[in-house]
């Protein structure tokens, strides 16, 4: 199965009302602001979604939001991870049809062995027939998919189509790019290095920074992917600050006061996530009108 899911995707905020219920005219503008802006597809409760916050209910309500705004015009990919393997595989049944992908992250806190993290992914591919995104993100997992293991599943695991390497080593993502099947996907997981990883191969990102500026950061993976170099570096480095500033105090906090700048959210948060202090708030609000001037 080949991977549909290049380009730019965004990790969607999902955005609260006051009593951190869902807000649901915001996040069909900020779905509005993707489609209108160069966004490629939309991951829907992914972690930049505070996932771990939402009920099951609650995920399906975004998602059935998302889609009603979006019309079809974008491909949305569904975020549906766990460290109960059988729990994911039985919930994937379960899932709409009318969704054009799932990213799955690899097991957290059980730390399970690289042949663990295999058999995972094998058995929740085994449950359904949409495309899967293996979602490798060490910092929060506690665990790293090892090069051999991805491009193992890439080579035997038919439906899972890509991989999104937040692990930050380079030697990592550009032996995986250098051994991959021919249509195994790499998205990039880290905004700040997407340019350069695009550059040796990476054909698209997962963002949290596009949340804000779908545009410019859209427009900066297409240059990188298309060569034009000096327009994808000046665009990475005016993004820079942001990207840092957003997650400096963790993600969502930062991209959120940058939505809330412009109008589009409020910037609450579910708890155990606290508020940005008011120093990083103030740094966002003027960097965000910086970028967008």
């Amino acid at each position: 199965m080949k991977n549909p899911f290049v380009g730019t995707g965004v990790a969607l905020v999902t955005p609260f009302k006051s009593d951190l219920s869902i807000d649901e005219g915001a996040l069909k503008r900020l779905v509005r602001y993707q489609i209108d802006n160069g966004t490629n597809f939309l991951v829907v409760q992914g972690t930049t979604g505070e996932s771990p916050v939402l009920s099951m209910e609650e995920k399906l309500k975004t998602l059935s939001i998302v889609q009603e705004e979006n019309k079809g015009q974008l491909k949305i990919v569904f975020g549906v991870g766990g460290n109960d393997t059988r729990a994911v595989g039985e919930l994937l049944k379960q899932l709409p049809s009318d969704i054009d992908g799932i990213l799955s992250v690899s097991p957290y806190y059980n730390k399970p062995t690289q042949k663990g993290i295999l058999e995972h992914y094998r058995y929740i591919a085994s449950c359904t027939d949409l495309p899967i995104i293996l979602y490798n993100v060490p910092g929060r997992t506690g665990s790293n998919v090892k090069a051999e293991t991805t491009l193992e599943i890439a080579r035997t695991v038919d439906n899972i189509v890509a991989v999104k390497e937040a692990s930050g080593d380079f030697s990592q993502i550009m032996d995986i790019v250098s051994n991959k099947p021919k249509d195994f996907g790499v998205l990039s997981g880290d905004d700040a290095i997407t340019a350069p990883l695009i550059s040796v191969g990476v054909e698209g990102v997962i963002s949290v920074v596009a949340n804000a500026y779908p545009k410019k950061f859209s427009d900066m993976v297409n240059a990188a992917i298309e060569g034009n170099t000096e327009i994808a570096k000046q665009l990475h480095y005016e993004l820079l600050p942001s990207t840092n500033m957003f997650f400096e105090e963790g993600n969502p906090g930062g991209v959120k006061i940058s939505l809330a700048t412009q109008g589009i959210m409020q910037p609450n948060l579910r708890p155990p996530l606290y508020p940005v202090s008011e120093g990083l708030k103030t740094r966002i609000e003027t960097e965000t009108k910086i970028v967008l001037s």
